[in-house]
């Protein structure tokens, strides 16, 4: 004679079932990150290109900033709270948002006259 024990496939389809919502919300978590917002911006000799750019409101961006100069660059931006130092020749990856409509300059910290940019949010 078999016995089953109902309340153990109860429980193992429980398991199941988690499981199945764990795998399904990793893949959705995973695939709206990769759907961020990217932005790429350059250093040449010392001048950000684009200088400009626009955003989304209430929205996250990445910016990837390439370092083309031949000497160390710091983004910085007081506005946007962030500082980070890009070694000649290297990229740095910065997040920022969700942003209020408004300008948030940026600019270089090694050279402040040219390297100047502006985030503008709309």
């Amino acid at each position: 004679m078999i016995c089953l024990d109902i309340n153990f496939l109860q429980k193992k389809k429980k398991i199941s079932v988690f499981s199945i919502l764990i795998v399904t919300l990793v893949f959705f978590a995973t695939k709206i990150s990769a759907e961020r917002l990217t932005i790429e911006i350059e250093i040449k000799n010392h001048f950000f290109v684009p200088d400009k750019i626009e955003v989304p409101a209430d929205t996250k961006v990445k910016l990837v900033i390439y370092n083309r100069d031949s000497t160390s660059e710091e983004f910085e931006s007081y506005e946007l709270n962030r500082e980070k130092l890009i070694a000649a020749g290297r990229k740095a990856n910065i997040f920022i948002g969700p942003l209020a409509v408004g300008e948030y300059p940026f600019f270089g910290e090694f050279n402040q006259k040219t390297a100047q940019g502006m985030v503008i949010v709309k």
